[in-house]
């Protein structure tokens, strides 16, 4: 089974001295829910569509994280933690 994409929120500072990422699962599969379950991800150089599943946050070993397909913009990284802020709070 190959690695399944993810989107790393974690800096990179906190990945080198944890050893881990934090991050949230990306999916090939057009998601029906939207906003705050899942959100296309806008970045360029992606080699297909992908959807933020934001409520699928996972810690991971750096050692399991495969090679970059590509980086998020700072907004896109706004619109995770907003996403978990609804899920999260009231």
């Amino acid at each position: 089974m190959g690695r399944r994409p993810v989107l790393i929120l974690s800096h990179d500072v906190f990945n080198e001295r944890s050893g881990t990422v934090i991050a949230v699962a990306l999916t090939s599969k057009p998601q029906r829910a939207g906003f705050p379950l899942t959100l296309e991800l806008q970045s360029k150089g992606l080699p297909k569509k992908l959807w933020r599943k934001i409520s699928q946050i996972r810690t991971l070993a750096v050692e399991r994280v495969g090679a970059r397909l590509g980086s998020a913009g700072a907004e896109e990284l706004v619109q995770v933690v907003d996403g978990l802020n609804e899920i999260i709070n009231d």
